[in-house]
């Protein structure tokens, strides 16, 4: 899980010598608290081990939550994977939602009222 918040929140990863390099990135001059307010939607990360993870995860979607979740250790293992997104995607048809993989190890899954545009903004534009 350190390594999927690292990826989001901690370090770059740079490759200039061959080895890998990391620079710690400061951001918390960027983030600002808003105290305790409570919100109705929440961007959960989280990690998807095995499948018994999937009720926590299903619970989170059906609460109207979004997921960005790390299919980092589960994707070697077809079945499992396989079995996995079928019942992400299943949620996501019963509450109206969408589901798309980021990168290798990623899946960002969303509620109801919440689609996931797959074009990319490059320079301002689409």
């Amino acid at each position: 899980m350190a390594k999927l918040m690292d990826k989001f929140f901690g370090a770059t990863k740079k490759s200039s010598t061959g080895e890998d390099e990391f620079t710690e990135l400061d951001l918390s001059k960027y983030e600002e608290v808003v105290g305790e307010e409570p919100a109705e939607t929440y961007v959960r990360v989280a990690e998807l081990t095995n499948l018994n993870d999937l009720a926590l995860l299903k619970k989170e979607v059906y609460e109207g939550n979004i997921l960005m979740i790390d299919i980092s250790t589960i994707k070697n293992d077809k079945l499992m994977l396989d079995r996995a997104l079928k019942d992400l995607k299943d949620v996501v048809v019963d509450v109206h939602g969408d589901i798309a993989g980021l990168k290798e190890d990623q899946v960002l899954v969303t509620p109801t009222g919440i689609k996931i545009d797959r074009s990319k903004i490059v320079g301002g534009r689409y």
